[in-house]
């Protein structure tokens, strides 16, 4: 073989083979015929190209757009109350062109651009701190202490933003440099006023409020504010892929351990699948024991067979923190699985608690196909009607197994057991 041949037949393997399977095809092409290998290797590296690198950027946009989602209203929350805050400034002061208890220079359109563009930053400053830091930190801490310390942190951070802030606003209306005497005796002025404080105070409040709907936004799920406001106030039907996922042996378990261990075993367990879910754009629909149900819309759970990988990427989370159970349960949780795609009708429902919920056969359907999983001794079976409507994708497998009667249905289910490439 030649040199350069060789060279890209190993570079090939390299980049874009990942299965015992594919490495031994394209190895047997290369000795028979360099022209067939060459075709070879471009057909696979197509496929590639099509399914392995879109995938792993829908992922990376998938936890991108998440994070963006979970910071911009930080941002607008702090734009809107600036502007609130201009508007009833202007109210008090009207055409004057100093404040009365400071002296200082005011100008009503100074004023909305600084509050608005700053407010919207800061907010934006704050929304990144909460979700890169303030919410790791205090995730398994008890929510007073999560209060305190953000109160003292944000109380800290707004005084000595707002001072430099007004420094800057301050050295453009009085065309000095930021710390010219002038500037500094304005702001040692402001910072000793009742109108300061009641800044700091209205600010405060801000960022508590939107702290608050970040948490609230976070323990509802994300994007379940937009729901209740008014998507699903009128049931609407749709087609969605719904996944059961269930810990194999938990009872058996949960009676050798104990109930607390089992417990902090079942957190560990949703928390180490949050990331897999959130990457190929699931949404958890319920926690029901030691089973949670995930669910997509058609579109994102077919583009780039999001539904299926979040299955294999979640086997990954647990593979890669195998000592971490080992150590602190002694086991490493196994699960399996059942997918299948329908129509349902989705609702907001309830008085007392309202809850968003879904109805109809796909459901049942589900669950019926992941209970199957023991007696068929497989980790993930999918139905005909899902396995049709996926995208080819070489790194997937399917085996045909028996097909399930359910009751009510003239018509048996047939069932195909998945398999990941390694």
């Amino acid at each position: 073989m030649p040199v350069s041949l060789l060279m890209r037949h190993f570079l090939f393997e390299d980049v874009c083979l990942h299965s015992k399977q594919e490495i031994s095809i394209c190895r047997t092409e290369a000795s028979r015929d360099h022209r067939r290998y060459s075709l070879f290797v471009h057909q696979i590296y197509r496929t590639k190209k099509q399914s392995r690198f879109p995938i792993f950027m829908s992922m990376r946009y998938a936890k991108q757009k998440r994070y963006i989602r979970q910071i911009l209203p930080f941002g607008f929350i702090w734009l809107l109350f600036g502007f609130v805050y201009v508007l009833l400034e202007y109210g008090l002061i009207g055409t004057l062109t100093h404040y009365p208890t400071t002296g200082n220079k005011y100008g009503f359109i100074n004023s909305l651009t600084n509050t608005c563009i700053g407010g919207f930053g800061v907010g934006i400053i704050q929304g990144v701190i909460e979700v890169f830091w303030l919410k790791k930190l205090f995730r398994r801490n008890p929510f007073w202490q999560k209060f305190i310390f953000k109160s003292v942190f944000y109380f800290l951070f707004i005084l000595f933003f707002l001072i430099g802030l007004t420094l800057i606003s301050n050295s453009l209306l009085y065309e000095e440099p930021v710390f010219d005497p002038v500037i500094i005796e304005s702001i040692s002025q402001f910072v000793g006023t009742y109108a300061f404080w009641s800044v700091i105070l209205f600010i405060v409040v801000i960022s508590g409020l939107a702290v608050f709907y970040s948490d609230i936004e976070e323990h509802l799920g994300n994007g379940i504010i937009g729901t209740f406001l008014g998507k699903y106030h009128e049931p609407n039907q749709e087609n969605r892929i719904f996944m059961f996922l269930d810990m194999k042996s938990s009872t058996t378990i949960a009676e050798k351990m104990g109930h607390e261990t089992y417990f902090k075993l079942l957190k560990a367990y949703y928390a180490d699948m949050t990331s897999a879910i959130l990457e190929t754009s699931g949404e958890v629909y319920q926690y029901v024991g030691d089973e949670i149900v995930v669910t997509w819309t058609e579109k994102s759970g077919l583009y780039n067979n999001n539904c299926i990988r979040c299955f294999s990427k979640i086997s990954e989370a647990f593979e890669q923190k195998r000592d971490d159970y080992m150590s602190q349960f002694g086991r490493v949780p196994e699960f399996k699985a059942g997918l299948h795609i329908g129509e349902v009708t989705t609702g907001i429902i309830g008085i007392i608690k309202k809850d968003v919920i879904y109805t109809g056969d796909v459901l049942n359907t589900t669950a019926r196909i992941q209970a199957e999983c023991n007696n068929l001794n497989s980790k993930t079976l999918i139905s005909e009607k899902l396995k049709e409507r996926l995208q080819p994708d070489p790194t997937l497998t399917f085996h045909e197994r028996e097909k399930m009667m359910l009751r009510g249905k003239e018509e048996p289910i047939q069932l195909f057991d998945v398999q990941y490439a390694s």
